[in-house]
């Protein structure tokens, strides 16, 4: 297991902050998690950060910037462009798992209705 990993949500919905927050907690205690509510906030977060991300989760609807537009701002930044970005979306629509694929992110993963499930995500994904 990796240890002491650092995620990043972006996501407008507050809710989904802290069910996600609680389902890291239950993964991994160790895990850290930085938030914001659109991509303008999160561009804010990641360039006043002393440590970057390993991963970021961002959500595809927000306010004043949203998901797509936050995708495409981060891969063409030299600093951020590696890190592996997961759509974390209550779509599933084709052309969005297939937009977001072609604008560098690494999965595409419609929130989870139950948060065994989400739990079940993360582990696997901190442990592969």
């Amino acid at each position: 297991m990796l240890q002491n990993q650092l995620l990043f949500l972006v996501d407008d919905d507050m809710d989904d902050h802290e069910i996600f927050k609680s389902a890291l907690a239950k993964v991994d205690e160790d895990l850290t998690l930085l938030t914001a509510t659109n991509g303008y906030e999160a561009l804010d977060v990641l360039s006043a950060a002393a440590t970057l991300p390993d991963y970021i989760f961002v959500d595809l609807n927000m306010p004043r910037m949203g998901g797509l537009q936050f995708l495409k701002e981060i891969k063409q930044t030299d600093t951020l462009k590696n890190i592996p970005v997961i759509i974390y979306s209550t779509s599933s629509n084709p052309g969005d798992i297939a937009k977001t694929k072609e604008l560098g992110a690494v999965s595409f993963v419609t929130k989870p209705s139950r948060f065994s499930d989400l739990c079940s995500f993360l582990q696997s994904l901190i442990t592969s």
